[in-house]
C-alpha cells in the first residue's frame, strides 16, 4: 500500500489542486501510513491538534478565528519539506469556534504544495463526512479538487 501511496503522491504534483486525503476506518491505520510516507519522503507530519492548538491556546478565545489560517500557514511552511506537507489529526479545524472551512483550508494549501492529510471522516457515496449528520460539527463535501485515498 505504501509503494501505490508513495506512486500517488509523486503523481500529483502535476494537478492543479495536489490533495490526497488518506480515507479509512478509525483504526484502520491512516496514521501509520502517514508516517511511513514521511520516513520515506524525509518530511516531519505536521500534528494540527497538538501544533495549532498549542499556539491558539496562548491566544484569547474570541480572537482565536482571527489568527488560526496565519498561524496554520506559518505551521505548514515549517513542516513542508520542499513541495509536500503532510498532516495529521485535523479535527480542531472542525471546531465551530474557528469558523473554517477545513476542506477548501486544505485545498488551498494544496494549490501551492502537494498535501497529503488524514481525514478524520468518511467518504460514503462520492461525498466526505466529518461527525454524524446532526452533530454542531457535521460537514458533508464532494470530492471535487482531491484525491481519495482509501484504505
Amino acid at each position: 500500500m505504501i509503494e501505490k501511496l508513495v506512486h500517488l503522491v509523486d503523481e500529483v504534483g502535476a494537478l492543479q489542486s495536489k490533495l490526497v486525503l488518506l480515507i479509512g476506518a478509525p483504526r484502520s491505520g491512516k496514521t501509520v501510513l502517514l508516517q511511513s510516507l514521511a520516513k520515506i519522503m524525509g518530511v516531519k507530519p505536521l500534528n494540527v491538534g497538538a501544533d495549532l492548538g498549542g499556539r491558539l491556546a496562548t491566544i484569547p478565545q474570541r480572537q482565536r478565528h482571527l489568527q488560526t489560517t496565519t498561524i496554520l500557514r506559518e505551521l505548514a511552511d515549517q513542516h513542508a519539506t520542499g513541495d509536500l506537507l503532510l498532516l495529521d489529526n485535523l479535527e480542531l479545524l472542525f471546531d465551530k469556534s474557528l469558523q473554517l472551512d477545513p476542506l477548501d483550508l486544505l485545498k488551498r494549501h494544496a494549490h501551492v504544495k502537494r498535501v497529503v492529510a488524514v481525514w478524520p471522516g468518511e467518504l460514503r457515496d462520492g461525498r466526505l463526512t466529518y461527525a454524524e449528520m446532526g452533530h454542531s460539527e457535521h460537514q458533508d463535501y464532494g470530492i471535487a479538487g482531491l484525491v481519495p485515498f482509501e484504505i
